[in-house]
């Protein structure tokens, strides 16, 4: 147990789509849209979860053309989500960049960790090494949920607290879901 705790740990604090999403979300609209961006994207833990339990993963797992269209889907959601705030008609200077509602920013992180290969791989490649029972992948997953949860609204925050510096760019949200779009899809 204390492996996989550890090796979840590692996971979380590594730089990947959920974490910068959350940040940049944070950043960008302050708080509160932080925190709801942090309850999207463990919202999506849940579906990976759901998907272990329930076999999906290991379809997923054993079709390579079924997870380059994850990925690759996951790359297109994150350019649409650099587009869409580039094009937004956002302040360059001073004061919060307009929100968007909770519940789109809620969404966006869903779907950004339910499309994130990296979390994908882990439910697909290293949580069965643990789990050999439905009730153990479930405590597993709980586990992971916890740490990640907690991890992100941590992230939450300290988007928030980076986004009240003086002379931010609306913009720059834009060009790092756009950055880790491409990433992902230099990714092997």
């Amino acid at each position: 147990m204390w492996v996989f705790l550890l090796a979840s740990a590692a996971l979380i604090v590594v730089p990947g789509p959920n974490m910068v999403y959350i940040l940049t979300r944070g950043a960008a609209h302050g708080r509160e849209a932080g925190l709801v961006s942090a309850l999207g994207v463990e919202t999506g833990t849940l579906v990976h979860i759901g998907l272990a339990v329930g076999g999906a993963a290991t379809v997923l797992a054993a079709s390579p053309t079924a997870f380059a269209v994850l990925r690759w889907t996951g790359v297109a959601y994150l350019a649409y989500l650099g587009v869409r705030a580039l094009l937004s008609r956002a302040p360059t200077t001073g004061g919060a960049a307009p929100p968007a509602s909770m519940w789109q920013m809620f969404r966006d992180g869903l779907l950004v960790n339910v499309l994130n290969p990296k979390v994908a791989l882990f439910f697909l490649a290293f949580l069965p090494q643990f789990a050999d029972t439905t009730g153990r992948l479930l405590v597993l997953g709980a586990a992971f949920f916890t740490l990640a949860l907690a991890a992100d609204l941590c992230y939450a925050l300290v988007g928030a607290a980076l986004g009240g510096r003086p002379g931010r760019h609306s913009r720059w949200p834009g060009t790092v879901y756009l950055t880790l779009a491409g990433y992902m899809a230099l990714m092997p």
